[in-house]
Parts: C-alpha cells; sequence; structure tokens
C-alpha cells in the first residue's frame, strides 16, 4: 500500500493512502486527522474539515494543488510538507510568506568560518555552528595531524606501518562480539559498509537541522584530532556537506550511549554514503543518491557525539535561562512588594557560594536602591511583615546552586566537545593503534542528568511564585490576576499549565545514568543511557522556559493593578519589552500564544539582553550597596569598649 510521510508542526506523520486517485486535499485532512487525534487540545485546531492550508513536497520544494490527484504529483513513500495559514502553535515557528517552508525559510548560508582543531571548540561555538551562523574548516595543523594517522594503518600507504594481515579492531576484524573475527583483505571494504548499515538501526523522529548540523559539526571536530584514522579527502568531503548543509536523517532513539552513540553516528554516515534520506535547504527531505565521502565506517560512528552535542544545547540553554530567572524573580518579589534586605552582601559572603553571591548581586543591581528607586518598593516600606517567603527570599540560595551546577556541567561538555572518542585509537607518533574505552559516555550522561536536577529547581521554584501572585489572600491582588473574576478566569489554567510542566519534570529529572543494560552478547556489558539522559535534560530545559515565560507573564499583569507606581528602571526595561509582544489582560482571551510569544523571547535571551546593561553597570562602577531602613532590619547601639566600660562603671 502508497504510504507517504506527512510534516506538521513538529511531527512527521505515517499517512497510508490505499486509493492515489484521492486527492492532496484528502492527504492534508488525513494527515491532520492523524495529528489532532493525540493531541489533548487537538493542537488548537477545533474543526479539521475548516483548516486552510498548504501542502509542499520536501524535494525541491514545489507547491502542491489540494485539487490535483495524488498519483499525478507524488511517489510511493515521498516526504511532503503541510503548513497551516497563520499557524502560530510550533515551538520553532518562523513567520513567513504562506507557502514557504518554515524548515528551510529561517536558513541563510553564512559567510564567516569556524576553524577546527579538535581542541578548542565550545559548546557556545557548537549551538552557534548548528543555528548556520557559520561554515567550518580545519586548521594546518590538523589537517596534517589527520594525515600522519591515516598513514600508520592505510593498506594502501607505501609509508604503513601496520600490515594489512594485522589484527585491528573494526578495521581488519568484526565488531562487538564478533572482535575475534579477522575479515579477509577482499572484504575489508564491504565490513565497512555493513557495519553502517546493519547500525542504523534508530528510531522516532529525527533530530532537528539545527542539531543534525551540531551532532555533524562534533563529529567532524573529534575526527581533526588525529586520532581515529580517517582520510583527509573524506573529512573534506564531510566539511564540503556541512557547508552546504547538506543533512542525514538521523532518528533521536537507540543509543545506549557506548560504544557511543552508535546507531545515531550510523544514520548520520548512512545519508553520507548515498543512502536513507538526506535533507538540504533547496531540496528538504529526499531520498540520498549521492556518494559524499569514500567510506571508512567505523571512524564515522564510534564516539560519544549525539549524547555531548545534545548536552551542549541543554547546558547552553540552561546557562541562559537562568541568568533570565533571577530578573523574572525579581520582578515578581516588586509585584508581591518584597523586601532587597535578604540580598544583603554581609548575609552571603557567610556562606560564599559563587553562585549564590552572583545571584545576589544580581538582584541588588535590579531592584529598589539609591541608583534605581522604586516607587513600588517605596510604598510599602514601613509595613508590618518581617520577612518574605522562601520562594523570593531564598532566590540566591537556590537559583544559586543551580548556576554553580551548569558551570561544572558546561566544564564537561566542553572538555567532552574537545576529545577524542573513536576507537580503536590511533597513536601515530608511537606507531601504534590501541582499543579502549573513551567511547563510553558515562561523563556527559553523569553531568546531563545532574543538570536536569538542578535546572528543573528553577520552574519548581517559580511554580511557587506564580501561585503567590494568582492567589489574593498571598498577593494584596485581584485573584488570578484578572478584574471581574468569574466572569474572567485570568491566570488560573496558565497556573495549571506550569504545576503540570512541574511535576512532569520532576519524573523526568529521575537519572537514566543509573541504569544499564548488558548489550552486544555481553561484551558491552555496561553502558551509560546518555542518550536519554541528553533528550530528557531538554526537555527539562524547555519546561523551564515555559514555566519562566508564564512567572513573567502573571508578573507584568501584576504591575497593571499597581499602576500609576513604578518598578525600577532596569525592571521597567523588561516589562516594556514583554508588552512589546503582548499586551495586558483586560479580560479572557486565547492564552497559549501570549505564552509562546513570551518563551520566545525568552529563547533569544532578549530579556537577559535589555537587563544586561544595567547589571554591568553596577557590578563594574561600584555602586555603594543601599540599605534602606525597613522592619525586616533592626539596629544595636555597638557595644561599648572595655575600657569606656571601666570608665563607666
Amino acid at each position: 500500500m502508497p504510504r507517504f510521510t506527512v510534516h506538521i508542526r513538529d511531527e512527521w506523520l505515517a499517512v497510508p493512502c490505499r486509493d492515489t486517485s484521492n486527492t492532496i486535499q484528502w492527504l492534508g485532512l488525513e494527515a491532520l486527522k492523524r495529528y489532532v487525534k493525540n493531541k489533548p487540545d487537538n493542537g488548537g485546531i477545533t474543526a479539521v474539515k475548516d483548516a486552510r492550508f498548504v501542502v509542499r513536497r520536501c524535494q525541491g520544494l514545489g507547491l502542491l494543488d489540494t485539487e490535483d490527484t495524488i498519483e499525478d504529483v507524488l511517489e510511493d513513500n515521498d516526504f511532503v510538507e503541510l503548513a497551516i495559514e497563520g499557524d502560530t502553535m510550533s515551538p520553532d515557528f518562523i513567520p513567513c510568506q504562506p507557502g514557504v517552508s518554515h524548515l528551510t525559510a529561517a536558513y541563510k548560508e553564512p559567510g564567516e568560518y569556524i576553524s577546527l582543531d579538535g581542541n578548542s571548540l565550545t559548546s557556545t561555538d557548537l549551538v552557534n555552528l548548528g543555528r548556520g551562523l557559520y561554515k567550518i574548516k580545519l586548521t594546518p595543523e590538523a589537517e596534517r595531524k589527520v594525515v600522519q594517522s591515516r598513514e600508520l594503518w592505510t593498506p594502501l600507504s607505501k609509508k604503513t606501518k601496520v600490515n594489512i594481515i594485522s589484527v585491528v579492531y573494526g578495521i581488519t576484524t568484526g565488531f562487538g562480539k564478533f572482535a575475534r573475527t579477522v575479515i579477509p583483505v577482499s572484504k575489508l571494504k564491504e565490513l565497512q559498509e555493513n557495519l553502517v548499515r546493519s547500525h542504523s538501526a534508530g528510531l522516532g523522529n529525527p533530530l532537528s537541522p539545527e542539531r543534525t548540523r551540531m551532532l555533524l559539526a562534533l563529529r567532524i571536530n573529534i575526527l581533526a584530532k588525529g586520532h581515529s584514522g580517517i582520510s583527509l579527502e573524506t573529512l573534506h568531503a564531510m566539511i564540503q556537506a556541512f557547508n552546504a548543509s547538506c543533512l542525514s536523517f538521523v532518528p533521536e532513539k537507540g543509543t545506549v550511549g557506548a560504544s557511543g552513540d552508535l546507531a545515531p553516528l550510523s544514520h548520520l554516515a548512512l545519508g553520507l554514503m548515498g543512502e536513507g534520506k538526506m535533507w538540504s535547504p533547496k531540496s528538504g527531505w529526499a531520498d540520498a543518491k549521492y556518494v559524499i565521502c569514500f567510506l571508512q565506517g567505523l571512524a564515522l560512528i564510534n564516539g560519544t557525539q549525539m549524547i555531548t552535542s545534545l548536552g551542549a544545547e541543554a547546558v547552553e540553554r540552561a546557562q541562559a535561562i537562568a541568568r533570565q530567572a533571577d530578573i523574572i524573580a525579581a520582578l515578581t518579589l516588586e509585584v508581591l512588594k518584597g523586601t532587597t534586605k535578604a540580598f544583603d552582601s554581609d548575609i552571603h559572603s557567610l556562606r560564599p557560594h559563587p553562585g549564590q553571591i552572583e545571584v545576589a548581586l544580581r538582584f541588588r543591581s535590579l531592584l529598589d536602591s539609591d541608583h534605581h528607586p522604586s516607587q513600588i518598593a517605596e510604598s510599602h516600606r514601613f509595613c508590618d511583615r518581617v520577612q518574605d517567603a522562601y520562594t523570593m527570599r531564598c532566590c540566591p540560595q537556590v537559583h544559586g546552586v543551580t548556576n554553580d551546577t551548569i558551570k561544572f556541567v558546561q566544564n564537561i561538555i566542553n572538555t567532552e566537545i574537545n576529545s577524542a572518542t573513536d576507537n580503536p585509537m590511533v597513536f601515530a607518533e608511537r606507531g601504534e593503534t590501541i582499543s579502549g574505552g573513551n567511547f563510553h559516555g558515562e561523563y556527559p550522561a553523569k553531568a546531563l542528568d545532574f543538570l536536569a536536577i538542578a535546572v528543573h529547581e528553577l520552574a519548581s521554584i517559580s511554580e511557587r511564585r506564580i501561585e503567590r501572585l494568582c492567589n489574593p489572600s498571598l498577593s494584596e491582588l485581584p485573584a488570578f490576576l484578572v478584574n471581574e473574576g468569574g466572569l474572567n478566569s485570568g491566570f488560573m489554567i496558565a497556573h495549571c499549565t506550569a504545576a503540570a510542566l512541574v511535576s512532569e519534570n520532576k519524573v523526568l529529572c529521575h537519572p537514566s545514568s543509573v541504569d544499564s543494560l548488558s548489550t552486544s552478547a555481553a561484551t558491552e556489558d555496561h553502558v551509560s543511557m546518555g542518550g536519554w539522559a541528553a533528550r530528557k535534560a531538554l526537555r527539562v530545559v524547555e519546561h523551564v522556559e515555559q514555566v519562566l515565560a508564564i512567572e513573567l507573564l502573571a508578573a507584568c499583569q501584576g504591575i497593571e493593578f499597581l499602576r500609576p507606581l513604578r518598578t525600577t528602571t532596569p525592571l521597567e526595561k523588561v516589562y516594556e519589552l514583554v508588552r512589546s509582544v503582548v499586551k495586558p489582560w483586560i479580560k479572557d482571551r486565547f492564552m497559549s500564544p501570549d505564552i509562546e510569544a513570551v518563551h520566545r523571547l525568552l529563547l533569544d535571551q532578549k530579556v537577559w539582553q535589555v537587563a544586561k546593561p544595567y547589571i554591568d553597570k553596577y557590578q563594574t562602577e561600584y555602586i555603594p550597596e543601599s540599605r534602606p531602613v525597613s522592619p525586616t532590619a533592626f539596629s544595636l547601639d555597638p557595644p561599648a569598649s572595655p575600657r569606656k566600660r571601666v570608665r563607666h562603671e
């Protein structure tokens, strides 16, 4: 039976078609039915039959007339994309002209290069490569090392030091349980091809083009270290594929994280050898037809690059949202009329964790001070409240350990980004190839489990602050931050959404790296499960971003009820940024687009960019710390010195 793969928003759907005389309109509606069936809210689509959409082939990006029959314009197993008119529901939504693929609309060929040497790439660089901001090239030193390691064992080189009949794992032997099976010389090329084909056994949705670019770039960086035995010609071909954004279809599931990420990296190599599916900005998804590089299978598929590339994105996004969480919490504290005394530098110098000190400093730079006075803070200066709830008072302690954990994880990820994780390892200077265990993903797996646990706490404490904003007995604001409560529900269900995401994170924070299953007939008898650690860390970070987006919306809505009083200058700038994309909540309306719009601000780090100049100025100009009088602090006369005491007596 003919089958077609339809891309809707962020999902791929297989649609069987018994009768290819049906129209493209039928195919689109059938795909939409399958899409909404698995969505609790029908994906925001009220009536499938009334949905207006355009359909295009992924290969060639040709628009399809909805009245054409399927058999006239499509071939069996074609990939097509369906774009709903006016759709903004996808988290990857990019505004574009009707009929223009959002998969390709964002891609612009970069003009700048990053030079790879296998030693100096950072997680920030890798994420930027994934976003398509740079092309890549090798340094001359990296090229020299690649050539030198290749010459060590290649049977085609007159300078080879390892005879072709030598037993080298994965080069002249089978793999895993078959490591003791020596392969005849005549079948060595077939061995490498079979390796990639058989190991391409992953399942699930494909990695996005951005993440596949990261995966390919990181594999190139590791090969550039010169310890894999890859040929320079193959490596140059991989670089050409990256620079043209020709990307393999890599399913997200299937790695146990030792020996490295075999299934995902095999799918990456499969496209490069002319099999499977490939994607490019010009063609979309299509069958791979051209052999991009001469195959050296084992050198391409043995490493932790899937775990590490996804981990790099997770740690970069975690760092971005952690900084912005301080700003959002400071705004909430203002709305809830909290005190700044808990952020006094003397308190935090007595417990000098770097993250705690850093967060307290950010709060001081944003909240009421002689430098940035706040009318809201002044309005409750002499209230009878003694101290604030933990969700406000303990932000430096809770947010601080998240910051310190992110730095710890970032250090491990950056080390892994520039580590040789092949097996066997080629040591050209020693004239040896040695089998080792650098492919084991325990380091990034453990680190990313730590990351998920630490970053989750930002959402956990944020959800409690949302509760305080929405609860009139705690906020002194209208219930659920809306007028005419009852007629309007305001932020009631937005808070429920935040609670649901936090609860889901609690399950996702169970560490995957505590698990291990023996594979490959007990040859690979302990594995890291790092692939799931990376994928769920990313999901946890995304949930944290979304919860904080809800808090930011709620805090800005709370400001509306305190007008005409104004907060500090930096927090007013944050308020103005939010209001540039979301209007105040006067009465109930469709809320999901508002949350998505603010989530996009956080993804683009716009909140950080607005507040950062004020934070930097406070730090660099050594502005004296303000310690205004309030009921939460009291002072005593200092005790008399012993000499004065004697005189007094």
